[in-house]
């Protein structure tokens, strides 16, 4: 499988990106970008970039996300989009609080932690749907990593769309998400400019 193991803040300051997206709490120095304008493209280019690390996509399964968001039939395709990004199984994990990034969430669902309405579910790209329940296997309920991981999710806002209880270390989709809830600071009529040329 192909991972990017270039450094996370180094990544993030090359995509002029606050670390607290991917759920890290450091300030990444962000030093002033010496006078270098990017082109249309360029820019077009860097929230694609953008949009693949937050969610830890690789480009293939990014293409695939696009061409499934244009054949929705509501919404424009750059809403359509961050709607299908946001409710992979791994995101919804880490909106949930039962993460403390997405790469742990993913993680957590690849070591097969976690039941989907009751089944076993070890895909992080696995699509939710409302009403889905997503929680975390009895076994593993009490381990020390998740009373870990809660104490620094614990002050986390979880989204309306989602209904997180921690007691129990399970949440709900309640709803499909707006694009005006997916707070990710990418430009996606870029994305979709990007891919329309």
């Amino acid at each position: 499988m192909a991972r990017d193991m270039t450094p996370v803040l180094k990544r993030c300051r090359s995509l002029d990106l606050d670390p607290v997206y991917l759920g890290i709490d450091k300030k990444s120095k962000r030093n002033a970008r010496t006078g270098k304008k990017l082109s249309e493209y360029g820019q077009q280019l860097r929230e694609k970039q953008k949009a693949k690390f937050i969610y830890g996509v690789l480009e293939k399964p990014f293409r695939n996300y696009f061409a499934k968001a244009q054949k929705l039939k509501y919404g424009t395709t750059g809403d359509n989009l961050m709607i299908l990004l946001e409710l992979r199984l791994d995101n919804v994990m880490f909106r949930l609080g039962f993460a403390r990034t997405r790469k742990e969430a993913r993680q957590i669902v690849d070591h097969k932690h976690v039941l989907v309405n009751g089944k076993n579910v070890n895909i992080p790209s696995y699509q939710l749907k409302t009403g889905d329940v997503i929680e975390i296997k009895e076994k593993f309920k009490g381990a020390q990593r998740y009373k870990d991981i809660l104490e620094v999710t614990g002050g986390r806002l979880v989204p309306a769309w989602l209904e997180a209880n921690q007691e129990t270390l399970s949440g709900t989709v309640k709803m499909i998400p707006t694009r005006a809830e997916i707070d990710v600071p990418v430009n996606d009529v870029l994305i979709v400019e990007l891919y329309s040329k």
